[in-house]
């Protein structure tokens, strides 16, 4: 089974900026995408942004401009840069990868807390 870990949370101010990593122990040449959920209480996990073989990037409207996905192939990482942030961006940030997109498997990390302050 595929392993995700992911780090850099932690707190920030409004406008601040945090940058959240996801380390897999395979190489991510054999992702299909690669993602970053959020959750919060009392609301259903949410896409934030994804990347997927080669480099197309989405993300949910409310973070456009301000987050970037991006992936290391080197370090088997995936970034999340998160800059002018929000008191809204709070949540757990999770680390999403689907392998293959014509099969069901997909793998989560088990969460990186942010929490943003006004």
């Amino acid at each position: 089974q595929v392993q995700l870990v992911e780090s850099g949370g932690g707190l920030a101010q409004a406008g601040g900026s945090l940058r959240l990593s996801c380390t897999a122990a395979i190489s991510l040449r054999s992702m299909f995408i690669m993602g970053w959920y959020r959750q919060t209480p009392g609301k259903e996990r949410g896409l934030i942004a994804a990347i997927k073989r080669g480099d197309v990037t989405d993300y949910e409207d409310s973070v456009k401009g301000r987050f970037t996905i991006s992936r290391d192939l080197e370090a088997n990482t995936v970034y999340l840069q998160m800059e002018s942030l929000k008191p809204d961006d709070t949540g757990v940030y999770f680390c999403y990868t689907k392998p293959n997109p014509y099969l069901e498997n997909e793998y989560w990390g088990r969460g990186a807390q942010v929490t943003v302050s006004s």
